[in-house]
């Protein structure tokens, strides 16, 4: 059986296939989840985080771009934005736990992308989480203000 980890490489790659222009990508997912042996319960959670990730593309690219620092968006490589937008959907969306979804990008990072991407997705999805927190407790203060 898969693991989570495999599931989410598979994810990565389907979303690089997307960012390269192919929008039927998700009508080959199942294919492509078989060929990389994802099955039963990984094949649900690829397939969930897969589509929940292209569903909330555009905040997801807002919500990063707000995280770069003198960095251009647009000249991020396909599976570094790969790997920070499916851990944007997992941190901000999902709700998964950041240490956790941080340290597998990174892991995602070594393994697929350049030298340097780990530690540039690392800061991004750092000030990512951060974000999160802050929201966290802005929403616990409001109701010990209630």
């Amino acid at each position: 059986m898969a693991t989570r980890h495999q599931a989410r490489t598979a994810v990565v790659g389907l979303l690089y296939a997307y960012d390269l222009g192919n929008d039927d990508i998700a009508k080959f997912s199942d294919d492509i989840l078989e060929e990389d042996k994802i099955r039963n319960k990984q094949r649900v959670f690829s397939k969930s985080l897969f589509h929940g990730t292209i569903e909330h593309l555009e905040a997801i690219d807002t919500e990063v771009q707000k995280h770069l620092k003198n960095w251009d968006y647009k000249s991020i490589g396909k599976v570094e934005k790969a790997i920070m937008r499916l851990a944007t959907y997992e941190i901000l969306i999902e709700g998964t736990d950041r240490r956790i979804i941080i340290n597998e990008a990174i892991e995602l990072a070594k393994a697929l992308a350049d030298d340097k991407a780990p530690k540039f997705i690392n800061a991004v999805l750092d000030s990512v989480g951060k974000k999160e927190i802050q929201e966290e407790v802005k929403v616990e203060e409001s109701k010990i203000e209630e």
